[in-house]
């Protein structure tokens, strides 16, 4: 049930992605911040967001958003890299001042680009969706900051749904994570650091760092994310105040329950409940 709260009140830390892969992001977020709870949504009825139209992604996020805040989250992370690159900027400048200007969301691509800083050349390599590619939303985030950057990009189609599939480590996956991480190396040599811009390829990162046999660093974002959340949170005590600490988490899908549970423990190595949701308007 959803609850009407009142700007003073305390609620959850809203995780929306359009599916299970941000279940990676919510397990650093939750190794490095226990005390806080957590309510967590996966838009898995609607998923895969990487293929769909800006407009579609962006109407799709932004009710995902307007559910969390119904049930009470003051601040909702985005864990999910095709929706951060089409919709956040949006709904952030235009939807945030009519719904709730002291309720607050963010994206995990800006984290990760200020974490490239570790970049020895400033050649950058950056492995995602088709969509999270094509929109190129990486490339300009990297471009404001660091200007002189040499950004790589390889959408990679085939590793999230080798994931969802419980195939991370069999023959099949090490021949496409081997494609296009040698793709990827062909268009740049030089890249000295690569962005894994899925939350789902974690979970290929064995396979992914013995193909990159030590050419260059691989960062993944939940660490990221995660300390990047801490960092707010303790710059912005308004809004930390507000985040209720009894070190709960809640798990919604708009899907199969069932299914979401099962598929739930390639990501978090735990057994979790599920509630099942509409949010589709």
């Amino acid at each position: 049930m959803k609850k009407n709260v009142t700007m003073t009140s305390s609620g959850p830390i809203g995780i929306f992605d359009s599916g299970y892969g941000g279940l990676t992001i919510l397990k650093a977020i939750r190794e490095q911040l226990p005390e806080y709870d957590y309510l967590y949504l996966g838009d898995n009825a609607r998923a895969p967001y990487g293929t769909r139209s800006f407009d579609i992604i962006y109407r799709f996020t932004l009710e995902g958003v307007r559910e969390l805040f119904d049930r009470g989250c003051r601040l909702v992370i985005l864990a999910c890299n095709t929706a951060s690159a089409k919709a956040l900027r949006t709904i952030q400048q235009r939807d945030l001042p009519t719904i709730d200007p002291t309720r607050r969301v963010l994206g995990v691509i800006r984290p990760t680009v200020e974490a490239l800083s570790c970049s020895a050349t400033g050649n950058v390599g950056i492995l995602g969706t088709v969509g999270t590619i094509a929109s190129r939303s990486y490339e300009m985030e990297i471009a404001k900051l660091y200007p002189l950057y040499k950004t790589t990009t390889r959408a990679c189609p085939l590793w999230v749904p080798l994931v969802e599939n419980a195939e991370t480590d069999g023959d099949g996956a090490r021949f496409f994570v081997d494609k296009y991480i040698n793709a990827l190396f062909n268009d740049n040599p030089a890249v000295d650091t690569i962005v894994l811009g899925c939350t789902h390829y974690p979970l290929l990162l064995p396979l992914i760092e013995k193909a990159v046999d030590g050419r260059a660093r691989i960062l993944t974002q939940g660490d990221i994310v995660a300390a990047s959340l801490a960092d707010y949170l303790h710059r912005h005590p308004e809004i930390e105040s507000r985040c209720s600490k009894t070190g709960e988490i809640t798990y919604l899908t708009t899907e199969n329950p069932e299914k979401f549970s099962n598929l739930a423990r390639v990501f978090l190595d735990t057994d979790i409940n599920v509630h099942h949701i509409d949010i589709s308007q």
